[in-house]
């Protein structure tokens, strides 16, 4: 025989664990989606110079590099 006090506990829990366990399948999905989806953040870098052969300062004010943007730095991050 089954004991039916412990069988209805876990039958009246199956729904909750069920949308749980959907609730948390849809916030992985979200998740991935958005990683996928989402664009990476342009950053120059001196490896973006050295591709591009061009110095630090064609597109920034100081000629080191970083900092404030040229007209054609600011063109070319667009």
């Amino acid at each position: 025989m089954r004991n039916s006090g412990n069988w209805s506990t876990f039958e009246s829990m199956a729904p909750t664990v069920a949308m749980g366990a959907l609730a948390a399948l849809a916030a992985i999905v979200v998740a991935a989606m958005a990683l996928t989806i989402a664009p990476p953040r342009a950053e120059a870098t001196p490896q973006l110079a050295a591709q591009t052969k061009f110095p630090c300062g064609q597109c920034h004010v100081s000629s080191a590099g970083g900092g404030k943007l040229k007209p054609f730095g600011q063109k070319y991050k667009r």
